[in-house]
């Protein structure tokens, strides 16, 4: 019974973080929905051997990444990831709820055509996630994991301006 209250403790606190995560990595919404089934289902697994040796937030983002990246590669086999250097559609000012949203989504848009460690870095520190559980989950180092964000930043807002 663990295994299921651990689980129901993850979609309270987490549910929305999996959601972003989710759209960050897929813009069709119906492929969105089955990646996001597969986030679940594989944390709902992944439970039932947590033994506690990080939290359970730094538990769950490593099995969600995991499972995005895999979604991404089986993506990449079926067609090439677009690159950051193609033109992207111009970004607009941040006015009222609904510039906020477009805004929003063209942050997400931007992130998407990240390389999927750059998309796992930028994605937990939007999350507000420590840079030392980052490197964590990512398997690189905290100090690493700053200079990564220092980085993808900079590509974002240049990106963003154009």
């Amino acid at each position: 019974m663990r295994q299921d209250d651990l689980y129901e403790q993850v979609t309270a606190e987490l549910g929305a973080a999996l959601d972003r995560l989710a759209r960050s990595y897929e813009a069709d919404a119906d492929k969105r929905r089955d990646l996001l089934q597969e986030i679940h289902f594989a944390i709902w697994r992944s439970l039932s051997t947590f033994g506690g040796d990080c939290s359970l937030r730094t538990w769950v983002y490593r099995v969600a990444h995991n499972v995005a990246a895999s979604h991404v590669l089986k993506q990449r086999r079926a067609r090439p990831l677009v690159g950051l250097d193609e033109d992207l559609p111009e970004v607009v000012d941040v006015d009222g709820p609904l510039d906020r949203q477009r805004a929003l989504g063209r942050l997400y848009e931007l992130i998407q055509k990240l390389e999927p460690l750059d998309r796992e870095v930028i994605l937990l520190y939007l999350e507000d996630v420590d840079a030392a559980s980052i490197g964590e989950i990512t398997g690189i180092s905290a100090a690493n994991v700053a200079t990564k964000i220092h980085r993808i930043k900079k590509i974002l807002a240049s990106r963003s301006a154009q």
